[in-house]
């Protein structure tokens, strides 16, 4: 086991040092002069050459990157050309937002996905299969940007029931939090919902035909047993590794969702330094978004012994 952690946070090492590369060249390809951008109006020539200066874009690529990976590896992500703040701090401070969405959303799609997924599966060629399918076949294609903005109209404008917009963290206030976050987080969690109903759908109805089902119900065990405690745990793999991939899309994709609920969020924050070429949060939005999804990547593949205690890693039994 200790083997497998070594050589998986090695590979995930290797992968984020790509991905830095990756972004640090993608973003100094981009046309125009960062200076210039930097500077705004004030781009006369003295100018220019302090912020080349300033932020080492008089150097070499090799030698910014290294400089940029030094300052990176202590914590420092850069100063913010467009508000002046650290970008640590504002990535600080917008983070906690989308990942208490994330959160919610992952929570509500888990829920609503897997209990759909298995009602689904048993009821195979009855009512609850079809309408569970035309659910999840609704959930995938209505766009994010309109179902929120018709939950908007409706339960927020029309039935004035939530809040349109702001933010409440959960741990200061968990009531006020839920009602501003329940909207952006079924907006959010709709369409993962629908890739969890199905996934679980197609694997539970691959394990209902196992021999280890049939088996347990010729020893006379109840239908719940067989379906929970056998079926599903057993599918479960395919499921987690779903929830895993999506969550690191769930924090990296509540651009759209964020930007309607006007929530402070790292999608908000993404957009805003795009449009501004703030490259310094860009380059560290991209570090953290690479950094969750390695870390989830690797926790995912650390839970599948926990699933299923047969599934061995390393070459050796968990």
């Amino acid at each position: 086991m200790s083997r497998y952690v070594l050589r998986r946070l090695l590979e995930s090492a290797v992968t984020l040092i790509l991905a830095t590369i990756v972004v640090f060249i993608g973003i100094r390809a981009l046309p125009g002069d960062p200076a210039r951008t930097l500077a705004g109006e004030e781009s006369d020539p003295a100018t220019l050459a302090a912020i080349r200066s300033s932020y080492g874009l008089d150097q070499p690529l090799p030698v910014q990157y290294l400089r940029y990976v030094q300052k990176a590896a202590t914590g420092d992500l850069g100063r913010s050309p467009r508000t002046g703040l650290e970008v640590a701090d504002s990535i600080g401070h917008a983070l906690p937002v989308t990942l208490q969405l994330s959160a919610f959303a992952l929570l509500i799609a888990v829920l609503i996905g897997i209990g759909a997924g298995v009602v689904a599966a048993v009821r195979r060629r009855k009512p609850a299969e079809w309408a569970a399918n035309g659910v999840a076949l609704l959930g995938l294609s209505v766009p994010n940007f309109w179902l929120g903005q018709m939950l908007i109209l409706w339960l927020a404008i029309a039935y004035p029931v939530f809040p349109a917009s702001g933010f409440v963290s959960f741990f200061d206030d968990p009531a006020q939090s839920v009602r501003h976050l329940l909207l952006p987080a079924l907006v959010l969690g709709s369409g993962l919902a629908a890739i969890v109903m199905r996934q679980t759908r197609s694997a539970m109805l691959e394990a209902l035909t196992a021999d280890y089902v049939r088996t347990a119900r010729a020893k006379g065990l109840g239908s719940a047993q067989v379906v929970l405690g056998h079926a599903l745990r057993n599918s479960l793999i395919v499921v987690v590794t779903i929830v895993g991939l999506q969550l690191g899309a769930l924090i990296s994709g509540a651009v759209v969702t964020e930007q309607l609920f006007v929530l402070p969020g790292f999608g908000k924050l993404t957009i805003d330094a795009v449009f501004t070429r703030d490259y310094p949060m860009i380059q560290g939005v991209v570090l953290v978004t690479a950094t969750a999804y390695i870390l989830i990547n690797l926790i995912v593949d650390l839970l599948y012994s926990v699933i299923d205690p047969r599934i061995r890693v390393g070459g050796t039994a968990l």
